[in-house]
C-alpha cells in the first residue's frame, strides 16, 4: 500500500534519452517518467499505458519499467522503432539535440476501445502530453468519468490549447513571461475548460491559478543540480498525487492546493540529483 490513496495512470509517450557526450540512454518520456515518479513518490497503484517498438531500445525501456513495478498489462509492441530522443548536458541543464519524433508510436495512433476504457475506469487519473499523439482519444477518457491531467509544451500553439484544453481537468505548461503575463497566461487556459492551470517559471518556481486564486511556489534550494531531465514531470506527478490524497482525505482545496505544490518542489528538486530523468542509463555503441 503505498503512502498516497491515489491510482494513476500514465497514457502516452515512452522514449530512451540518449545522452551522445556519455553513449549512454536512459529511459524516459513524459508518461513514462509520470508512472515511475508517481511509483517512487508512493502512490498506490501506478500504470503505464502505450505502445512499445521492438529494438533494444524499447527492451531497455520495458526491462526497467518492470524491474521498478510499473504495470504495463495494457501496453502494446509494434514492429518499428521505439521513441528516442538524443541529448547532452551543459552545467547540468538537459539540451535536446533531435529525436525520431515518437519512431513507430508516432506513426500508429493508439486507438481506445471499450475493454480499454473498462481497464482506465480503475484509476483516479489519466496523465497524458503534447508528443503522445492521444489527442483525438481525451474525450473518450472525459466521458468515462476519469480526471485528465496534460502537459503542454513550449511547442503548442493557442490552436492546441483550444483543441485539448476543454477535454482535460489538470493543465501545464513552462512560461518564462513576467509575473503578469503568466497570470494572464493562466486565466486564459482555465477559461477553455481545465479546473486548474500550472506553469512552471523555472529559477522563478511555478505559478498555480484554480480559477478563483493564484499559488506561487518558489523553486526549492539545489545544492548540486545533475541533471535538469524530469524536473518538470516530477513536479507534475507529485503535485497530483499529493493534491488528489489529500481530497479524498476531506482536505481543504486551498490547503491542500499549498500543501500539495510545496512538497512536490521538494520531490522535484531531488530529482535533480539524479542521472537522467530517474536513472537506469545503459550503454550503447
Amino acid at each position: 500500500m503505498g503512502k498516497y490513496n491515489v491510482n494513476v495512470l500514465g497514457f502516452g509517450d515512452n522514449v530512451v534519452d540518449k545522452y551522445e557526450h556519455i553513449k549512454t540512454m536512459y529511459p524516459g518520456g513524459n508518461c513514462v517518467n509520470f508512472a515511475v515518479y508517481a511509483n517512487m513518490f508512493g502512490a498506490a497503484r501506478s500504470a503505464y499505458m502505450g505502445y512499445f517498438g521492438n529494438d533494444k531500445e524499447a527492451e531497455h525501456v520495458m526491462n526497467t519499467l518492470q524491474e521498478i513495478g510499473i504495470e504495463m498489462i495494457k501496453c502494446q509492441r509494434l514492429d518499428g522503432e521505439n521513441g528516442c530522443a538524443r541529448a547532452t548536458l551543459i552545467d547540468g541543464d538537459r539540451v535536446f539535440l533531435g529525436s525520431n519524433e515518437g519512431g513507430i508510436r508516432g506513426e500508429t495512433p493508439f486507438i481506445l476501445n471499450q475493454f480499454d476504457l473498462e481497464y482506465i475506469r480503475q484509476f483516479d487519473l489519466v496523465h497524458s502530453g503534447n508528443y503522445c499523439f492521444m489527442e483525438k482519444e481525451l474525450y473518450k477518457i472525459k466521458e468515462a468519468g476519469i480526471s485528465i491531467s496534460y502537459d503542454f509544451s513550449d511547442d503548442s500553439t493557442d490552436e492546441y490549447y483550444k483543441e485539448v484544453a476543454p477535454d482535460i481537468d489538470f493543465a501545464f505548461c513552462s512560461f518564462d513571461g513576467t509575473e503578469e503575463e503568466t497570470r494572464e497566461r493562466l486565466k486564459w487556459i482555465v477559461s477553455l475548460g481545465p479546473k486548474l492551470a500550472c506553469a512552471s517559471r523555472g529559477a522563478e518556481g511555478c505559478m498555480l491559478f484554480d480559477g478563483k486564486q493564484f499559488y506561487l511556489q518558489p523553486a526549492e534550494p539545489i545544492e548540486k543540480v545533475v541533471d535538469t531531465m524530469g524536473a518538470g514531470d516530477s513536479l507534475i506527478t507529485s503535485f497530483l498525487v499529493s493534491y488528489l490524497d489529500r481530497l479524498k482525505k476531506g482536505c481543504n482545496g486551498d490547503s491542500a492546493l499549498r500543501e500539495s505544490i510545496s512538497e512536490a518542489a521538494r520531490f522535484a528538486a531531488k530529482i535533480c540529483c539524479i542521472d537522467g530523468a530517474f536513472g537506469y542509463g545503459k550503454k550503447y555503441d
